[in-house]
């Protein structure tokens, strides 16, 4: 039997990539409110520490879904999920007195080359819990990048593309 490396993931710098994590055999990995915020907090953290930026994200109870460009450096991308989840393991594992992994192998990425597509994946990973019939309306959705841009809540983890700049002179015309 021959066994293959697995192949590369491909990662390009100063361009934005869709990242989905999933939980352990599709297992929630958020079970409570802390679980969420710690997640988002070490989002931030990491972004800010590795100069990248983050376009979109929602936290689904069992996976998460995020926009990232890495910046100059591809490699970033990389570092900046290997952090926030081995944090989020470490807690989740604390906190629920257990052991063992919390994702489900490697995160996976997709590489949007155009402004129309990053916005349409935008517009997918911000309606997901509508999609999912958790809610009727994304605005209701504390997990994710929605509400930051439709009402003007401040988002520290959220960066605006020029796509969505381009939707208005203004904040609120944007909005």
């Amino acid at each position: 039997m021959c066994i293959m490396p697995r192949s590369s993931r491909i990662l390009l710098p100063d361009t934005a990539h869709h990242i989905v994590q999933r939980g352990h055999n599709r297992q929630a990995v958020f079970l409570v409110d802390c679980d969420y915020d710690y997640y988002l907090r070490n989002l931030a953290h990491f972004k800010q520490e590795l100069c990248c930026k983050i376009y979109a994200y929602c936290l689904m109870s069992n996976h998460v879904h995020l926009i990232i460009n890495p910046g100059e450096i591809a490699e970033n991308l990389s570092m900046l999920m290997k952090r926030v989840a081995g944090r989020q393991t470490r807690y989740v594992n604390w906190r629920e007195h257990r052991s063992g992994t919390l994702w489900e192998g490697r995160f996976k990425s997709s590489v949007i080359l155009s402004e129309e597509y990053l916005a349409a994946c935008c517009r997918y990973i911000e309606l997901n819990p509508v999609r999912a019939g958790i809610i009727p309306n994304p605005a209701g959705y504390k997990w994710s990048s929605y509400a930051c841009k439709i009402s003007g809540i401040s988002d520290p983890i959220i960066d605006f593309p020029s796509t969505y700049q381009a939707l208005g002179a203004s904040a609120r015309e944007r909005r």
